[in-house]
């Protein structure tokens, strides 16, 4: 092939285009590479400054800077008028009554014993001559306590026979006449329903493990081993059962359904090991005045556990951001899933806690989000003072569906505004992500007077659970994990309904020996509980 100039200079010119070509990929990737190592450099500050401060800072989720919480059904001008007065104008303050300081009154509920400390007879009469009358009296209290105590209670059962006939003379009836035992929630044992009611309050109320309660009991005199108290608590559970159905009957008959779940370690389950993690999933739920705590104990965090618990209700279930949770409510009807504003707000949190600069007077774009939230909790919270649910329902639905659309509308538009400046490994990356997949469920809790913004009467149901946990550490078995779940059903759903758990729990133990039908369980349960007249 014979080169001409032309053909020369052809070729010349592909190779500077390819050439140029080439350094604008070059430069492109190494830009890209640049930039991806500036997130990655970015991520990895962002994790150990926020691990840092879980470590050493404080854990309350608040806003960094201390702004006004804006009001609802407030005049505006008049606002503005306030705080735009001159320097030289002054206000005048009506006078206001100061709470007298001191000591708090006591409980007047408390059972009071009365001591007179009055002076000698000698010294009641006056040097006239005439006896001094009482003017008046000067009073103070003091509390007492009294040690705990223990005592035998001794039952003895009379036996009779005849001494002329020895029986054969009335062969309808035995030799020997005895009185019957009455039933007690564990038979031939020394359990009183004191004795379990303190035992089991003192570990799932009071988070005292077994094997301290066993050293308590030896303090005063007494030896109860760990082992028996266990013993006892697994056949109690077993008593009750016909109360542990109804309840769990009660938690889906409600309008709304509250899930979460946390962590529990097990020894003993079958093919793990003692080290892997389980899971107790807790609901709550239950008509209006029938608030039941459901715990239950699996081995594992799958969709499948909650989708069986979830089998034939009908009604809203609100949940955290948890995958499993979609995977079980996809695959039933009648459900309509429900998001949890507390955990968008905790990813802002999050960010805010380390990207914010206290030296700037403007907040930043995580403050930002936070302050969006913040003002949809202060419409939550001021149209509930003002249209109480058990009387203006409807009147509340619609206010609140009026005031809060606006706030979230401009929410919205703020996150898809950010979603493409903000890169998506940091934590205001992942906060405004976690917003936008959650938005419909988020704004779901619109639609019913009965929910709220966020899932936390929920959380804040496991967090005796988490502290009982730092205590007894593990269950020794799955029955023990599981009869545990039950206790803890019993003693936070009777305080859910004002009772006192150690009070409800002991007439539960007396009274569940004795229960033939399921009416006679049915008025067991808290809400139709009632203490015995003493």
């Amino acid at each position: 092939m014979q080169l001409t100039d032309t053909t020369v200079l052809a070729y010349i010119k592909e190779l500077e285009s390819n050439y140029e070509q080439r350094i604008k990929e070059l430069e492109n990737n190494y830009e890209r590479r640049i930039k991806e190592s500036e997130y990655k450099y970015l991520e990895i500050k962002e994790r150990y400054d926020l691990l840092l401060y879980k470590r050493f800072g404080r854990s309350a989720e608040q806003l960094l800077a201390d702004e006004k919480q804006p009001l609802l059904f407030t005049d505006e001008s008049k606002e503005t008028e306030k705080t735009n007065k001159g320097p030289n104008e002054f206000t005048e303050i009506k006078s206001h009554k100061r709470n007298k300081g001191g000591r708090k009154p006591i409980d007047p509920k408390l059972r009071r014993e009365e001591i007179t400390i009055d002076i000698p007879e000698s010294e009641k009469t006056c040097a006239c001559g005439a006896k001094l009358s009482q003017i008046g009296a000067e009073t103070s209290e003091r509390l007492q306590i009294i040690p705990p105590k223990i005592y035998v209670e001794k039952i003895i059962r009379p036996k009779y026979a005849c001494r002329h006939c020895e029986g054969t003379g009335d062969e309808g009836k035995p030799t020997v006449r005895i009185a019957p035992v009455e039933p007690t929630i564990i038979p031939r044992s020394i359990v009183s329903p004191s004795l379990l009611s303190t035992i089991i309050t003192q570990k799932f109320e009071l988070h005292l493990p077994y094997f301290r309660q066993e050293k308590q009991f030896q303090s005063i005199g007494v030896t109860i081993s760990r082992q028996d108290m266990s013993n006892w608590q697994q056949k109690a559970y077993k008593v009750l059962t016909p109360i542990f159905v109804l309840l769990k009957e009660t938690v889906k008959s409600g309008p709304v359904l509250q899930m979460d779940e946390t962590t529990v370690q097990v020894i003993g389950e079958e093919g793990r090991l003692d080290t892997q993690k389980s899971y107790m999933w807790l609901a709550r739920g239950g008509p209006p005045g029938k608030t039941v705590l459901w715990y239950e104990y699996h081995e594992s965090r799958a969709a499948l556990h909650a989708k069986t618990f979830l089998q034939g209700y009908s009604g809203y279930v609100q949940t955290d951001g948890y995958d499993g949770y979609d995977a079980a409510v996809k695959e039933l009807p009648g459900i309509i899933h429900v998001g949890c504003f507390a955990h968008a707000r905790r990813y802002f949190f999050e960010a805010a806690k380390i990207t914010s600069n206290k030296s700037s007077t403007k907040p930043s774009s995580s403050e930002e989000g936070m302050n969006y939230i913040k003002t949809l909790y202060a419409i939550e919270k001021t149209v509930r003072d003002r249209y109480p649910l058990d009387e203006q329902k409807k009147m509340f639905l619609r206010v609140r569906q009026l005031c809060a659309w606006r706030p979230l509308k401009e929410f919205k538009e703020w996150l898809e505004k950010l979603n493409d400046e903000v890169p998506p490994t940091s934590l205001l990356g992942k906060a405004i992500y976690y917003s936008l997949t959650q938005w419909d469920k988020l704004v779901m809790y619109l639609k019913s007077p009965y929910l709220t913004p966020d899932n936390n009467a929920c959380e804040n149901a496991i967090r005796p659970f988490v502290l009982g946990r730092k205590n007894w550490l593990f269950a020794q078995s799955p029955d023990g994990a599981e009869s545990s779940c039950g206790m803890f059903t019993l003693i936070e759903t009777a305080k859910q309904n004002g009772l006192v758990p150690f009070e409800y729990l002991m007439n539960l133990f007396e009274k569940a020996p004795l229960t033939k039908n399921p009416d006679d369980w049915e008025k067991l349960l808290p809400w139709n509980f009632i203490y015995p007249k003493n």
